[in-house]
Order: structure tokens, then C-alpha cells, then sequence
């Protein structure tokens, strides 16, 4: 079983929740990781670039001068690409670069990117953190600022009191990549941390794994680990038939 600590916002830990790695895969498999983001990046790549080939530009396609007899190189049209206001060689065209691959090995990349996540110990709970009606970046900004990096050796993670603020910081989630997972849509939660520099928000139906393992860190509402489990439990069983998150789109 693997453990994950429980912080509130002012960056005390509360308590630890413990994780089934069978309900995450068991084991995580590197090249079906690298398989999976390789395909999202490729439905990233933006193919509109375009040229004009030999077929684009104008003039006429005759043969400029015979083939002997007149003493200058042989020619043909005078679209070519050797000559000048010719068409370009080889011209790159609009194209799609997006590929998919089964359902079942996305839904299992998901799950082994979050069990890669709690065993490297870059994942936390964060509790008791309320934002109702009016977004609070404010709030996020310092739960950030408090909350430890768990990946860090305890010892180094300690205060010590002849250190400056900026020291302290640095072994904070402040200023880090961070994945925060709601249990659902909450447009609240959204508008206050989408504007922290290097913090992603999203709910944890939405995960995929380019999102999970580009952000250093990933931090979890209570209500969002529950959602998760509930989730990974139906995948891994094959009982998901209609949300798959946003990675089979």
C-alpha cells in the first residue's frame, strides 16, 4: 500500500490516505507512458503551414528553348524550382498530425501517470481549503506557499530559524508545476488559480497523461482522491463505458 500525506492550507499535515497500487496498474510501464504523450503531442503540432509548389505558381509549363543546338544548359518550365518566382521543391502541405490509439492502453497510461506520481511521493491531499462564491486567488497563491514538496528528504523540508523567507520558499510548492484535481467542473476553484504561474486545474475526469507527468507536482481535494479512486476502480475493471477522460478525444 502506498501512502499519501494530507496537508490543510496553512501547510500543516494532517493525517495520510492510503492507496491500492493494483487499483493504478500495479506497475507503470515507461514506453506506453512515452507512447501516450508522444500522441498528444503530436495532436498539439499545428499543420497549417503551406507552399507553393511547381503545380501552385504561374506561368506556362512549356519548355523554354530546344533541348540542343543553342549552347545553354538544358531547360524545361520555367516554374521550376531553380529558376526565380518558381515553385518550391518538395512543398509542404496542410496536414493533421493527430493519431489515436486504444482506449484501454489511454485509460491505462492515465492510471500508471498517477501511480507514478504517488510512489516518486509528488503527490499530496490538500483539506479544508474553502472557496464558495467569489474566486480567491489569493487563497491558492498561499496554501501554495505553505504546502511542502513531498518529494524532498523530511530533513531538508525542516525549518531552521536563521533562514531567509526566499530559502523557505524553495522547498514549497510556490512557484512549481503544479496539477490541482477537483472531484468535477467548479468554475470557482478555476478562475482562482488559473492565473498562478505554473499551476494547471483541472477535474480528475479531464486527466491525461501529458498533464500528469508535465506537472512536477500534483495536488488533490479530498473529495477529488475519492472521484479519482471511484474512477481508476471502474477503468482498471472495464465497467467505464462513457467518460474516458479528455485524452481519448
Amino acid at each position: 500500500m502506498l501512502t499519501i500525506p494530507v496537508y490543510n492550507p496553512a501547510g500543516e499535515k494532517t493525517g495520510e490516505v492510503a492507496i491500492d497500487p493494483a487499483d493504478y496498474g500495479g506497475e507503470v510501464n515507461k514506453q506506453l507512458l512515452h507512447d501516450v504523450v508522444l500522441m498528444h503531442l503530436a495532436a498539439r503540432r499545428v499543420g497549417t503551414v503551406n507552399t507553393r509548389g511547381r503545380a501552385d505558381v504561374a506561368g506556362s509549363g512549356k519548355k523554354l528553348f530546344r533541348q540542343k543546338g543553342t549552347g545553354n544548359a538544358r531547360a524545361g518550365s520555367k516554374r521550376t524550382n531553380k529558376r526565380r518566382g518558381g515553385g518550391v521543391a518538395f512543398a509542404r502541405r496542410n496536414r493533421d498530425y493527430r493519431y489515436s490509439m486504444p482506449k484501454k492502453a489511454v485509460r491505462s497510461a492515465i492510471r500508471m501517470a498517477l501511480l507514478s506520481k504517488f510512489q516518486d511521493g509528488q503527490a499530496l491531499v490538500l483539506e479544508g481549503l474553502e472557496i464558495h462564491d467569489v474566486p480567491k486567488t489569493k487563497l491558492v497563491a498561499r496554501a501554495l506557499k505553505n504546502l511542502p514538496r513531498t518529494d524532498l528528504d523530511p530533513t531538508e523540508t525542516a525549518s531552521k530559524p536563521d533562514e531567509s523567507k526566499a530559502d523557505a520558499r524553495l522547498r514549497t510548492l510556490a512557484g512549481r508545476r503544479v496539477l490541482i484535481g477537483l472531484a468535477g467542473q467548479n468554475p470557482v476553484w478555476y478562475r482562482s488559480a488559473r492565473n498562478i504561474e505554473g499551476v494547471k486545474i483541472a477535474p480528475v475526469h479531464e486527466f491525461n497523461t501529458y498533464d500528469i507527468l508535465k506537472q512536477r507536482y500534483l495536488v488533490l481535494t479530498r473529495e477529488a482522491l475519492d472521484a479519482l479512486n471511484a474512477k481508476t476502480k471502474a477503468d482498471s475493471a472495464g465497467h467505464d463505458g462513457s467518460q474516458a477522460g479528455g485524452e481519448e478525444n
